[in-house]
């Protein structure tokens, strides 16, 4: 007997460069998504975040569960750079990740060419 749509938490498991971004999303891996991301060793997760809206540390979970393949954190804040709250400075380097806050786009860019590098980057981005 046929479900009805079936609805799951956006994910790709794998690393991929981001191809494109603007107008609300993300292109990669031949795939869009329309939402923040977060970028991790554990592969691409959609993030339920927006421009403008403060960022906890609850909003970076995800990234500290994952901090043992992480060295740093790049967090995209949108259109314009914005500085990441002292709490969460403080609990990713705790876990000894730097984190480097940077407009979106930068973000991407960034992002790219450490993965081709083969770091141990993550990001986390706000869509624009």
């Amino acid at each position: 007997m046929a479900k009805g749509i079936e609805i799951r938490e956006a994910h790709f498991p794998g690393r991929a460069p981001i191809d494109a971004y603007g107008n609300g999303g993300f292109r990669f891996a031949d795939m869009s998504h329309r939402g923040s991301i977060l970028c991790l060793p554990s592969g691409i997760h959609g993030w339920d975040k927006t421009e403008g809206t403060p960022l906890t540390l609850a909003d970076l979970q995800r990234v500290l569960d994952e901090a043992d393949g992480i060295e740093v954190l790049l967090v995209g804040t949108g259109k314009e750079i914005r500085p990441l709250p002292a709490d969460i400075k403080a609990a990713l380097r705790a876990r000894r990740i730097s984190s480097d806050p940077m407009s979106t786009g930068a973000a991407v860019r960034t992002f790219n060419v450490m993965l081709a590098e083969n770091r141990a980057v993550a990001a986390a981005i706000i869509a624009v």
